[in-house]
């Protein structure tokens, strides 16, 4: 029961409840004298019933309080799942408002944390048993240090280097770190290099795909940071080697925007693409594919990540439709990102 829920101040309130409690007192105490009752009998009468006022008035004031006393309490033992329920409108039904914001954020928060411990520690095992397992067996002399042997221990460490890469950059989001030297890329020459490494990585995985690289004109220039923005390209090329067909193709194209402000890169596969409803979230942490592991590998990292260098170039990058024929107009592999020209 909130009878002053409505006003818009707990200010108002406290001094509504003096005057209500007054007015009954007053009131009370004259109906008394009119019916000529014993004044030891209407004393403790007006009282109790001022009381009785008060508590239900007070009450509904100071109950979003009570709540948040309970959820501060259940969230100092872990559980955010606490919300607050105020329809008042003054000062404590927006701290309840704001309380309600802190535990979903912090909610949110936790399940980030949760996520980074399961999926790091996932995508840690299986490079550390790898290379542990050759490495004992070069010890034990089942196997020869050959570079045969050598070069399987070498992948493993890279996935770990990976990992490690992927996590620092993770960390430089959370802490709004900027760190980007703009220079003039040759496209050309770059996103070759960039097809070559992935080709190699496609090979290693037992991947034989085929790879297409367009860029119109052939001396086109993008304003960015190499390092930045090969780590993008590489990003979506190893994602594209994961969810391609064998002898899939992966279709790399670079040209002016349509108005002629900037530079698109798009990256083309022939897999089975994303969801129209997951093509935001598949740029948030741990997301595999629109939502859930779909055991091709990966962290779940490299999209997150290739927004945060993208945008930090001003640019922008999305799923876009799909401009093949006969595809499903509900899933797409094409995904472009834009950087602005400074």
């Amino acid at each position: 029961m909130r009878p002053l829920d409505q006003l818009r101040s707990f200010k108002v309130k406290l001094g509504v409840l003096v005057a209500v409690s007054v007015i009954v007192a007053v009131v009370l105490t004259w109906l008394s004298l009119a019916a000529n009752l014993h004044p030891l009998l209407t004393l403790p009468l007006v009282v109790l019933a001022a009381l009785a006022v008060t508590q239900v008035l007070a009450r509904g004031m100071t109950s979003p309080l009570r709540q948040m006393t309970r959820a501060a309490r259940a969230m100092a033992r872990g559980d955010y799942s606490q919300r607050i329920e105020a329809s008042s409108r003054d000062e404590v039904g927006q701290l309840a408002e704001a309380f309600t914001r802190m535990a979903t954020e912090l909610q949110v928060t936790d399940k980030v944390r949760r996520d980074l411990v399961a999926n790091v520690s996932h995508e840690l095992r299986t490079p550390v048993a790898g290379l542990r397992a050759q490495l004992e067996n070069i010890v034990d002399g089942v196997t020869d240090p050959d570079p045969a042997a050598l070069e399987v221990a070498l992948g493993e460490t890279e996935r770990l280097s990976d990992l490690v890469d992927d996590l620092l950059d993770l960390s430089r989001i959370d802490a709004g770190v900027i760190d980007i030297d703009v220079e003039q890329v040759a496209l050309t020459p770059f996103l070759h290099e960039a097809v070559d490494a992935a080709d190699l990585g496609a090979r290693a995985r037992g991947r034989e795909l085929r790879w297409v690289v367009e860029v119109d004109p052939a001396d086109l220039t993008a304003a960015a940071d190499a390092a930045r923005i090969r780590q993008v390209i590489a990003n979506l090329l190893d994602n594209a080697s994961r969810h391609s067909p064998p002898d899939g193709r992966v279709r790399v194209r670079a040209e002016r925007t349509a108005a002629d402000d900037g530079v698109l890169i798009e990256v083309r596969d022939e897999g089975p693409g994303i969801a129209r409803a997951d093509r935001e979230r598949v740029f948030e942490r741990f997301q595999h594919g629109g939502g859930t592991d779909d055991g091709s590998g990966g962290t779940g990292l490299g999209l997150a990540i290739a927004r945060w260098a993208v945008e930090l170039h001003g640019g922008r990058i999305q799923v876009i439709d799909d401009p093949r024929p006969h595809t499903d107009p509900d899933r797409s592999s094409a995904i472009r990102l834009t950087l602005p020209d400074r």
